[in-house]
C-alpha cells in the first residue's frame, strides 16, 4: 500500500534533520543510542565529548589524554584577544552568553586556528611518509606549508613563552601513552622532527607550543583537523567564561582595550 501524501510529507519532515547523534522522544534521551541516565554519574565530560563526536565511548586512557589537552588550553590571560573581548563585552552591558559569543567569534584562523592548521601539517607529512624517511617527508610538507601560507608555521614558537610548559607536559603524557600502547606516536615523531627542522632552517629554537602539542594529542587520538579547532574552542570557553564572570563582578563600565589616560597614535592629517 502506497503512502498517502500526508504520510510522505511527514516522513520528509522527519528526515529533514536526520541524525545519528542523539535519539530524543518523550521520556527518552539517548546520546549516540545510550540512555542519558546510564551516562549521568558514570561518564566524564571528556568522555561525553568523545561519545558525541565519535559515536562510542573512549577507553579510560584515551579519555585521560583528551582531558589533558582540554585542561592545557583553558586560558592564557586577558592579553589574549578573545579573553579581552569577553571582558570588554561585559563592561558594555552584555550578559555572559553575549560575552562568550563575542569572544568565540574571534577564534578564527589567526587566533584559534593554529591547532587545526598544525594537525593538517602533521597529516600531510604522514601522507608523504611511506617509503621515505620522516625527515624527508617533513621537509617536503614544510616546503608546501611555507609556499602556501608564509613563513609562520602553526604550532611552533610562542610570542610569550621561550618554552611552552603546556607543550612539555602534553608531550610527556603522549610518550607515556605510547609506551603503554595507547597511541602509536607517529604524530609526536613528526612534530619533533618539524621542531628540529625549523631550528636547522632558521638557526634558532622554535619549540612546539600549545597548538602544536594539542595537535599531537588530537592526531594520536584520531580526531580530524577541523575538530582540533572545535576542541580548542570548547577548552578556551572555560577561560572565557571565568574572565567574563570575574569582570561582571567588578562593576566597571565601557572598559576599552587600554586605560583612557594612555593615548593612541594618530597618523592622519594635521589640522
Amino acid at each position: 500500500m502506497s503512502d498517502t501524501p500526508a504520510d510522505a510529507l511527514l516522513r520528509k519532515a522527519s528526515d529533514w534533520w536526520s541524525t545519528a547523534v542523539i535519539d530524543i522522544r518523550p521520556g527518552v534521551i539517548r546520546p549516540r543510542g545510550i540512555p542519558i541516565q546510564e551516562l549521568i554519574g558514570s561518564a566524564s565530560f571528556p568522555q561525553m565529548i568523545w561519545l558525541m563526536l565519535r559515536g562510542a565511548l573512549p577507553t579510560p586512557e584515551q579519555a585521560r589524554l583528551l582531558e589533558a589537552a582540554l585542561v592545557a588550553a583553558v586560558d592564557h590571560g586577558p592579553h589574549a584577544p578573545s579573553i579581552a573581548i569577553a571582558r570588554m563585552a561585559v563592561t558594555c552591558g552584555q550578559g555572559l552568553n553575549g560575552a562568550m559569543a563575542s569572544a568565540i567569534n574571534v577564534l578564527d584562523d589567526v587566533h584559534g586556528g593554529a591547532g587545526e592548521q598544525c594537525l593538517a601539517l602533521y597529516r600531510r607529512a604522514l601522507a608523504l611518509r611511506p617509503g621515505r624517511s620522516v625527515e624527508a617527508a617533513v621537509d617536503e610538507a614544510l616546503d608546501a606549508q611555507i609556499a602556501g601560507h608564509g613563513r609562520i608555521v602553526p604550532g611552533f614558537g610562542h610570542r610569550f613563552h621561550p618554552v611552552d610548559p603546556r607543550a612539555v607536559r602534553l608531550l610527556a603524557l603522549i610518550d607515556e601513552a605510547q609506551a603503554a600502547g595507547t597511541v602509536a606516536g607517529e604524530h609526536a615523531r613528526v612534530a619533533r622532527t618539524i621542531e628540529a627542522a625549523l631550528q636547522r632552517r632558521t638557526g634558532r629554537a622554535l619549540p612546539m607550543n600549545i597548538d602544536g602539542a594539542t595537535a599531537v594529542v588530537y592526531g594520536e587520538l584520531g580526531f580530524e583537523p577541523p575538530l582540533a579547532r572545535g576542541l580548542f574552542i570548547l577548552s578556551r570557553s572555560v577561560g572565557i567564561l571565568a574572565h567574563a564572570w570575574e569582570e561582571s563582578n567588578q562593576g566597571r563600565r565601557i572598559k576599552g582595550p587600554m586605560p583612557p589616560e594612555l593615548p593612541y597614535t594618530y597618523t592622519g592629517p594635521q589640522g
